[in-house]
C-alpha cells in the first residue's frame, strides 16, 4: 500500500467512532502555516474549506480558479503528516478522472462536493451518477464527502435531505453532509441516513452546540466551515488597529 493509500485507509478508519458522543473533529486549515498549528494541536485529520481557502487567497467564496484551489490544497498537504480532505465545492466543471487525478496529485486523501452550482440544487440523480464516476476513478483513493445542499439552498425538509443522502450512498459516498441542518433535526437525519455523517460546528456563538453535543445527537465527523479562519481575522483584525493607534 501506498503512503497516499494508506493515508486514505487512516482517514476512513478514523469515521469509525468507538462512542457515538466521540465525533472525529477536523479543523479546517487555509494555508500551511495554519494547518500545522492544527497538527500541532495533536488532531489527527484535517478538512480544508473551500471558502476559508478563497479569503487567504483574496477570492469571494465560489470563485477560486481551479488551478489556485490545487496548488492551496498541495501546499497544506505538503506542510503536514496527517491526512487532508479537501473542499473542491463542484468539482470546477472537471470530469471525474481529472477531478480524481488533481485531488491526488495534491496529496488529499478525500474531498467535499457539493450538489448545488450557484445557489440552486442539481439534479439528485445526475449528481449522485456524477458521485457514482468520482468513486469509480478513486477506487479506495480517496474518501468522497457528499454534501447536501437542501438546508442551505433548498425547501429545507429532511426528508429530501434523506432521500439525497440514499442515492449518494448508493452511488459510493463513504459520508453524507447535511450543511446547515438544524439542530433539531440531527436525529432524524441520523436515524434515516446509512454511514457516517459530518455536521457543521459554528465557531464563535456562545449558545452553539459542541462537538460531543453534535456527537450525541449523531454526528461522526464535525467540521467547521470557514469558521476558524474567519475568526483569526477577526483576531487579526483587533491586532492590526491596536498597532494603529
Amino acid at each position: 500500500m501506498s503512503a497516499r493509500q494508506d493515508g486514505a485507509a487512516v482517514f476512513r478508519a478514523l469515521h469509525r467512532r468507538p462512542s457515538p458522543t466521540d465525533p472525529i473533529v477536523l479543523p479546517g486549515p487555509w494555508d500551511a502555516a495554519s494547518a500545522r498549528v492544527f497538527a500541532e494541536a495533536g488532531f489527527p485529520a484535517l478538512a480544508t474549506p473551500s471558502a476559508g481557502v478563497a479569503a487567504s487567497l483574496g477570492y469571494a467564496d465560489g470563485r477560486t480558479p481551479a488551478d489556485e484551489m490545487f496548488a492551496a490544497v498541495a501546499r497544506i498537504a505538503r506542510a503536514v503528516d496527517v491526512p487532508v480532505s479537501a473542499d473542491v465545492e463542484g468539482g470546477y466543471g472537471l470530469a471525474p478522472k481529472e477531478l480524481v487525478e488533481r485531488l491526488l496529485e495534491a496529496g488529499a486523501v478525500g474531498c467535499n462536493l457539493e450538489d448545488s452550482e450557484d445557489g440552486v440544487l442539481k439534479d439528485p440523480r445526475a449528481h449522485a451518477d456524477r458521485l457514482a464516476e468520482v468513486r469509480a476513478a478513486a477506487a479506495d483513493r480517496l474518501f468522497v464527502n457528499a454534501r447536501v445542499d437542501v438546508f442551505l439552498h433548498g425547501d429545507r425538509d429532511p426528508e429530501q435531505a434523506i432521500a439525497r443522502a440514499a442515492l449518494y450512498v448508493a452511488a459510493g459516498a463513504d459520508c453524507v453532509y447535511p450543511i446547515a441542518a438544524p439542530l433539531d433535526v440531527l436525529p432524524l437525519l441520523r436515524s434515516g441516513i446509512q454511514g457516517p455523517l459530518n455536521m457543521y460546528a459554528p465557531i464563535g456563538q456562545a449558545d452553539g452546540p459542541s462537538p460531543a453535543e453534535l456527537g450525541e445527537r449523531g454526528a461522526t465527523r464535525v467540521t467547521f466551515g470557514p469558521g476558524l479562519q474567519q475568526q483569526a481575522t477577526a483576531a487579526l483584525r483587533q491586532i492590526a488597529a491596536g498597532l494603529a493607534k
